[in-house]
């Protein structure tokens, strides 16, 4: 068939390259969070569906009642607006549907490194790094925190205070002392 006969579906254009693809879950895993992260979510869930995306829908159909939508830039921007927030809903209720929600301080005097964990960690004898194990949605370098299924974590998790322990980077194995363990409450 010649690909001008061919209808793509609606929003392939950019859709895929603006959005940043979301970080998957293991296969058959649960979707840890702390209470904040999940409520976080919830929060944004909830923004969208009672106030942006009505406010979106009256956009629309006030655009499409002003006739041709085929030049109309109001009509067609907010059909795709409309198109992002339904996905970013939909993805919203998968995340929270098979969250399990996981406090830090129930494990509060623990020194051995599980989800939620504060650790204080010296790479090589080089200045320490403190470093938060949270949920893949609330991960952020830039303030500490980093996702449980990432290879730091997944390399530090069981272990406990005082212990040295051998990862496996590209750039070659590191010598990680892991110097604290402790377990906080963490807000957004």
């Amino acid at each position: 068939m010649n690909k001008a006969f061919a209808r793509e579906p609606e929003g392939t254009e950019d859709d895929d390259e603006a959005a940043a693809p979301p970080l998957r879950l293991p296969p058959g895993g649960k979707n840890y969070m702390t209470p904040a992260g999940y409520a976080r979510l919830l929060a944004e869930q909830e923004k969208l569906i009672r106030d942006e995306r009505p406010r979106v829908v009256e956009i629309v159909a006030w655009a499409a009642s002003n006739g041709d939508r085929s030049e109309n830039g109001d009509y067609l921007y907010g059909k795709k607006r409309l198109r992002e927030i339904d996905r970013r809903i939909r993805f919203l209720g998968k995340r929270l549907e098979n969250a399990q929600v996981a406090d830090p301080m129930a494990q509060d005097g623990n020194d051995q490194i599980f989800f939620g964990a504060t650790v204080t960690l010296a790479f090589d004898g080089a200045p320490e790094q403190t470093f938060t194990i949270v949920g893949i949605d609330e991960a952020d370098a830039a303030r500490g925190r980093i996702s449980w299924i990432s290879p730091l974590a997944r390399a530090l998790i069981k272990a406990r205070e005082g212990d040295c322990l051998r990862f496996k980077t590209p750039a070659g194995a590191r010598d990680i002392d892991i110097l604290s363990v402790r377990y906080l409450p963490i807000g957004d």
